[in-house]
C-alpha cells in the first residue's frame, strides 16, 4: 500500500521545513509554504530530518486520506480553554481544579469522578457566571478554517465535549459543527446546583458516538477522523481511521498513533491532502 509522508511546520517555521525536505530527499509535493508530501523517503528517515524543529509528522495511507466525518474534542482542542478552569476562577480556584483536570486528562485519576468533585465546587455560583465565562472563550487557531473546509467538502463535523453544553452549543453554532454532545450542568433557583445531569458524557460516550455517527453516514471507521487531547478522548482517536492527539497530554501522546504537536489544526486538513487554494479563508 503507497504511503505518504507529510511535514507541516509551526507557524514560523517554513523555512527549517524547507531544510528538512531539502536534506531527505524523495518526492516533494508542497500543499502550502508550511506542509509537504513526501513519497520515496521512510518515516524513520523523516523523523530523524525533523529533530530538534517545531515541525509535525503524519505517515500514512494515500489512499482514503480525505475522511468523511470528523468527531472533534471541544476544550484544548477546539477551543484554547478548559472551562471548569474559568468557572473556578470565579471561586479563586482556578490553580486547584486545573490540577484536578491536568491529572484527569493525563489519565491518573478518574475522569467521572474528577468532573464530580470539580462541579461540586460550584455550587452556589450565579448562573450569570456562565456568560462570563463564555465571554473568556478563545478559539484554537485553525479551528475556524478546519471546520469551514471540511464543511464546504461534505464532511459532517461533531463536537462532543466532556464539557458543558453552555458552551459547546456555543461553538458548535459559531463554527459551524453539525452536531454536539455534552453535559448539562444542573441549575437551581438561578445558581449552579454543583451537580451534571446524567448520563455524564465519558470516554465510552465519544468513542460510542464516532462510531453511531459512521454508522449513520454508510461509512467505515477507516474513513473517520477524530481530534482530542486528553485520555477520555483515547478510545475515539485509536477507533477512528485518523485519530490525532493535539498538543495532548504526554500519556495520550505516547499511546496515539497519530500526533500534531506544533502546528495548529490546519495541520488535520494538510494531512489529508488539501492545498492551500482549498482552505476556505476565515
Amino acid at each position: 500500500m503507497q504511503q505518504v509522508i507529510t511535514l507541516i511546520a509551526a507557524p514560523g517555521a517554513e523555512s527549517a521545513l524547507r531544510g528538512c525536505v531539502a536534506a531527505l530527499g524523495g518526492t516533494a509535493d508542497w500543499l502550502a509554504p508550511g506542509a509537504c508530501d513526501i513519497s520515496g523517503a521512510s518515516e524513520e528517515a523523516a523523523r530523524v530530518a525533523i529533530v530538534g524543529e517545531p515541525i509535525d509528522i503524519v505517515a500514512q495511507p494515500v489512499a482514503g486520506r480525505r475522511k468523511k466525518l470528523l468527531v472533534a474534542d471541544l476544550e484544548s482542542t477546539i477551543i484554547e480553554n478548559e472551562m471548569l478552569e474559568e468557572l473556578a476562577d470565579f471561586l479563586g480556584l482556578r490553580v486547584h481544579v486545573a490540577e484536578i483536570t491536568r491529572r484527569a486528562m493525563n489519565g491518573e485519576i478518574d475522569f467521572v469522578a474528577a468532573l464530580t468533585e470539580r462541579v461540586a465546587l460550584l455550587r452556589g455560583l450565579s448562573e450569570n457566571v456562565l456568560h462570563d465565562a463564555a465571554s473568556r472563550i478563545r478559539i484554537m487557531p485553525g479551528a475556524r478554517p478546519l471546520i469551514a473546509t471540511l464543511r464546504r467538502a461534505g464532511v459532517t463535523t461533531a463536537l462532543v465535549s466532556g464539557g458543558f453544553t453552555v458552551f459547546a452549543e456555543r461553538i458548535a453554532a459559531d463554527l459551524g459543527f453539525d452536531r454536539v454532545v455534552a453535559n448539562r450542568l444542573d441549575i437551581a433557583d438561578g445558581k449552579l446546583a454543583g451537580t451534571v445531569s446524567p448520563p455524564i458524557v465519558t470516554a465510552a460516550t465519544k468513542h460510542d458516538t464516532l462510531v453511531v455517527l459512521a454508522k449513520e453516514l454508510g461509512i467505515g471507521l477507516e474513513a473517520t477522523l477524530a481530534v482530542g487531547d486528553g485520555a477520555n478522548d483515547l478510545p475515539m482517536l485509536q477507533a477512528a481511521g485518523f485519530g490525532v492527539a493535539f498538543r495532548a497530554k504526554p500519556a495520550v501522546a505516547t499511546a496515539a498513533r497519530w500526533r500534531i504537536d506544533h502546528a495548529d489544526l490546519t495541520a488535520l486538513l494538510y494531512a489529508q491532502g488539501y492545498r492551500q487554494e482549498e482552505i476556505v479563508a476565515t
